[in-house]
Formats: structure tokens, C-alpha cells, sequence
């Protein structure tokens, strides 16, 4: 088998949205901008609940980070309970991969009610190939 001169960095990124540092209005909130590299493969992640969701109404949460919904599909709050898990899109298979084309962060959009508390870690296992 022939190796590449290139080494193999795969990496972890971590990505904490805290109700009481982040806020919780209607909107896109950007988590940890430019921390993933350029050319990154998202491979798979997880997102755990750390603390549990509330909301004055029927909030949902997606969480992006190219394209709308592309790492977790909008989710009612009345989910997102305290350590529940949720896998990610991607699930380590090409037909699932984000490519980044630009250094980018994680977004959260919070949708239809402004959210009252909450922590959420979401963590993405990538390749980087720059």
C-alpha cells in the first residue's frame, strides 16, 4: 500500500451555545465563526442537550452550518430535554459529507418562539485538508 506524504489530521470541533452568554432570540446565532478550516470534510457529530430547553411558546432549533437544516432538521423545543442526544446529518458517508468552500462556524436558528434557557454542545468530527 502506497501512504500519502500528507498526514492525517482528522479534528474535533466543539461548539457550546449558552442560553445565559448567547441569548435566546428569534434568529440565527453564529457559534464559534471561522473555527472550522477551509476544505474541512464534516464527517459526523452529535448534539447533546446539557441543559434543557425552554421556551414562552412552541420554539424550534436547527442547527446549520453551509446550508439551512443541514446538520439537524428544525426540532420543537418540547425535545430538546435535558442530555438527549441527536445525531447529525452527516453520518460518515460521502453522501452525507459537508465540504466547507470558507472557514466557518456553527448556527443555531432558533425559530417561532424566543427561547427562555438552554445549553446545547454540538461537536463535529472533520477531516482537515488544507
Amino acid at each position: 500500500m502506497v501512504q500519502s506524504s500528507r498526514a492525517s489530521r482528522v479534528g474535533l470541533g466543539l461548539f457550546e451555545y449558552d442560553f445565559s452568554v448567547d441569548g435566546g432570540a428569534q434568529g440565527a446565532i453564529v457559534i464559534g465563526a471561522n473555527r472550522l478550516p477551509p476544505g474541512a470534510i464534516i464527517l459526523d457529530g452529535i448534539i447533546h442537550v446539557v441543559t434543557a430547553c425552554t421556551s414562552d411558546g412552541s420554539a424550534t432549533v436547527a442547527v446549520s452550518v453551509v446550508g439551512a437544516n443541514d446538520l439537524l432538521t428544525a426540532t420543537a423545543v418540547a425535545s430538546l430535554t435535558l442530555d438527549a442526544l441527536f445525531d447529525i446529518v452527516p453520518v460518515c458517508s460521502a453522501e452525507t459529507a459537508i465540504i466547507l468552500t470558507a472557514a466557518a462556524g456553527v448556527t443555531f436558528t432558533i425559530g417561532t418562539a424566543d427561547l427562555t434557557s438552554w445549553k446545547i454542545v454540538c461537536s463535529l468530527r472533520y477531516i482537515d485538508t488544507a
